[in-house]
């Protein structure tokens, strides 16, 4: 009422329009259900009132199409494509988003499906759900003699808005009223309520037709996740003609359908309730928390320094129950949804990052999460083994306990044999038998792999046993393993299996044995340091390093990663880990750049373009090979303020376009995201080629799940289309590109400022690296291209 009475001449938003568009109950179930899963150390005002704000736009978003009549005809088109998909042919001459796009066409008449959605700007989201939160902050009260009669009754207000410091910003906060908060543990009956986009959809999902249409029947979703606010990536893929390789491959994806593994679900079920167990990654509850140490500060007996280390002791406390309350509650989520979705079939519509890496939309629960919900998820499709897939199922199992990396694919098959009275004990006692599984590096999935074998080689035929259990090939760094096919790199190459060998190279022992051999160099020259690292270098020290030097890592951040492992190792003298980790992170950059030479040359002219076209005022774009168009949004911060009679929200902007690109973040980010981009287009290849070839696919980045009866297959199309994505001259068509973008108004006058940027950049970008004789065909004979 007060807002429809504002003068609308006001120079502020008028939020009024937007508190009328549902019905009021709607917006005080939002408010209320956003109270409820509020945790107890509360919430930043910012991110709460942001998802008030897009529930509305939803709810919203839904009706509108109700209104719109398109929901009948959705449902009609959906009929039709759905009975499709369902006739079970193996025939593949049609795509899914074809089938959608002829049903389409032939009901023509009546409202469109296609591109009638208006977004909300993000400031209109995030002020009208700042407006909501304000009203709960003065309207929501409670009894205060609720729990303890005692008390004087009077009406408190269950939420409060504070401030709080996150590292040196004040940051606003609500918080539950304590009362609240036991009321909501003391209760016996718990409900947890989730919106429906966030579950697993339990019907197929609507094919991407266009950038504006798919995933789900009725909630809006973007094609591609962007920052909120950032608009830069709809315009370029508006623009976009052809877009279907990546819309299949998404589809593709998104149409694999799948189903819980009850019996290994009941199994953590049982481990959750009891007390967790911080071994088999289950969280424990807070009742297994550290006490909190209470004492008084004005105390006169304890010294200054008693009281800062009580202090200490407080702060580490309180954080670790904190952390223990949320790991607690993902656990609570993940295992609510799976066990709610037990007895039905579901499927994760598909989308993808700027880079054009693919995600499942629902966030909790989905096979991109941790050994506990990947163990409980298999194919809803059996297939059945097959000569060689009980084989496979073995080398997986051997794989997930991290045993035998170095071992030849026959030697993890040989090791699984004879540990297979193991295996059985554990399928058939996982709790009370010899608990072999337990040791493993991924023990859920190794025991959903052991109930698995134990069912297939106790059937009467193996070779006809239906699996729905879904087999990885896990890549072998994969971002490596692109640099050296760009770079045609014949030592990196070989060190990262794409050259056929008897039994897989590991990088990572190569690069730790590179710096071993330096360390043995310095010790005898005398240093200090090298001799006190003698014996403690290995392949786990080094890992992380060199697996995210691909993605950009920098010395400052490796340094970081060495002395965590460092920390690890109970041996290491502590007062040396700071001139270890210092040390060893030079030794590791130079190890990699002397066995990837092409490697740390292309990731120079990335950089340095990178460098050169966002000085002159530009962010770096490209294309991927599938024709996937890619901008980097990084510009220099810009600070808006949102103000409302709560607070005023700091909003730092870093997309916006009328900004000038941040130069540091566009030259850091372009080689690992060029990567990833080139990550993205070889595994949506796989996808489309298994699905002509009547596969089951599906992926997490560069790890690829299929039937075990398909493994083989899957290898094969894998490398192939490897090969044909680097057989294309990927390196100077993205010179091409940048040349044409770019340099096209090169100014002729070398009296103009900009002309020395524009000849330096066109100068680079005419040298494109070179390449050596690494023949690329080989990599179809890599046995050891999965790890």
């Amino acid at each position: 009422m007060i807002l429809a009475n504002t003068n609308t001449k006001d120079y502020r938003l008028n939020l009024y329009p937007y508190l009328c568009v549902l019905e009021d109950r709607e917006y005080v179930d939002i408010m209320i259900q956003s109270v409820a899963s509020l945790p107890p150390s509360g919430e930043s005002l910012k991110i709460l009132a942001s998802d008030l704000g897009n529930r509305v736009y939803t709810k919203y978003s839904v009706r509108q199409k109700h209104q719109n009549q398109m929901v009948e005809k959705l449902g009609n088109i959906y009929k039709g494509y759905t009975e499709l998909l369902a006739k079970d042919t193996k025939e593949y001459d049609i795509l899914p988003r074809e089938h959608w796009c002829k049903l389409e066409t032939d009901q023509s008449t009546g409202p469109t499906l296609q591109g009638g959605e208006t977004h909300w700007p993000y400031i209109v989201t995030l002020e009208l759900g700042t407006y909501m939160v304000d009203m709960m902050v003065k309207n929501l009260k409670i009894n205060s003699d609720i729990l303890n009669p005692a008390f004087d009754r009077k009406l408190i207000p269950i939420l409060y808005h504070m401030y709080t410091f996150r590292s040196t910003r004040q940051v606003g906060f609500i918080k539950p009223h304590p009362i609240l908060t036991q009321m909501q543990q003391e209760a016996m009956e718990t409900k947890l309520t989730f919106d429906s986009y966030v579950m697993p959809m339990q019907c197929p999902p609507v094919p991407w037709t266009s950038v504006k249409f798919g995933a789900y029947l009725l909630t809006p979703t973007k094609l591609m996740r962007t920052v909120e606010g950032a608009t830069q990536h709809d315009v370029l893929l508006e623009k976009c003609q052809d877009l279907h390789a990546v819309l299949d491959s998404l589809n593709q994806l998104g149409n694999c359908a799948w189903r819980i593994n009850k019996p290994l679900l009941d199994i953590i079920i049982s481990i959750f309730n009891d007390r967790g167990s911080d071994k088999l990654d289950i969280p424990p509850p807070l009742s297994e928390a550290p006490k909190i140490p209470h004492f008084n500060a004005q105390d006169p007996t304890y010294t200054a320094s008693e009281k800062a280390h009580m202090k200490r002791e407080v702060i580490n406390a309180k954080k670790k129950c904190s952390e223990m309350h949320s790991l607690r509650m993902d656990a609570l989520y993940k295992l609510s949804i799976a066990n709610h979705m037990r007895d039905e079939i579901f499927w994760f519509p598909h989308n993808m990052d700027f880079r054009g890496r693919t995600y499942p939309c629902p966030p909790y629960f989905n096979h991109l999460g941790s050994d506990v919900t990947r163990a409980v998820l298999v194919f809803a499709e059996g297939k059945p083994l097959g000569p060689k897939g009980l084989d496979w199922l073995k080398i997986h199992l051997v794989n997930l306990t991290g045993l035998k990396k170095r071992s030849s694919l026959d030697g993890r098959l040989e090791y699984a044999n004879t540990i297979m009275e193991d295996v059985l004990d554990s399928a058939d006692n996982p709790l009370n038998g010899k608990k072999w599984w337990m040791n493993a590096d991924e023990p859920w999935q190794a025991l959903s792999c052991c109930m698995e074998l134990a069912n297939a080689v106790r059937s009467p035929d193996p070779t006809q046993f239906i699996s729905h259990f879904p087999v990885h090939q896990d890549g072998s760094c994969n971002g490596l393993q692109h640099y050296a096919a760009l770079g045609r790199d014949v030592i990196g190459a070989t060190s990262v299996n794409l050259m056929p060998c008897d039994v897989p190279q590991d990088v990572y022992s190569g690069v730790a044995q590179q710096v071993e051999e330096f360390r043995v160099r310095d010790a005898k020259s005398g240093l200090k340091i090298a001799q006190v690292l003698e014996g403690f270098i290995s392949r786990k020290v080094v890992k992380q390093t060199v697996m995210t030097v691909v993605y950009g890592v920098t010395r400052y951040g490796g340094r970081l990663q060495i002395e965590k492992r460092l920390k690890e190792i109970e041996e290491f003298p502590k007062e040396h880990v700071w001139d270890a980790s210092h040390y060893l992170v030079r030794m590791v950059f130079s190890g990699l750049k002397e066995m990837f030479t092409g490697t740390r040359e292309i990731q120079d002219w990335l950089t340095e373009s990178a460098r050169l076209i966002s000085k002159s005022g530009h962010t770096v774009e490209w294309v991927t090979p599938l024709g996937l168009p890619i901008i980097q949004p990084y510009h220099r911060t810009r600070n808006q303020v949102l103000k409302s009679t709560m607070q005023h929200i700091n909003l730092q902007i870093s997309h916006d376009t009328k900004e000038r690109p941040d130069t540091v973040k566009q030259k850091n980010a372009f080689p690992p995201n060029f990567i990833h981009s080139l990550d993205s287009t070889h595994m949506m290849l796989t996808a489309l080629h298994c699905y002509s070839a009547g596969l089951t696919f599906v992926s997490v980045h560069d790890c690829f799940w299929t039937h075990a009866l398909t493994v083989d297959t899957m290898n094969k199309v894998c490398r192939e289309q490897f090969v044909a994505l680097h057989s294309q001259p990927i390196l100077q068509e993205l010179s091409n590109f940048l040349l044409l973008k770019y340099c096209a108004g090169l100014p002729t006058e070398a009296k103009n400022k900009k002309y020395q940027e524009y000849r330096r950049l066109l100068l680079l970008l005419a040298k494109v690296p070179k390449t050596g004789d690494f023949d690329l065909q080989r990599v179809k004979e890599s046995t050891y291209f999965f790890s």
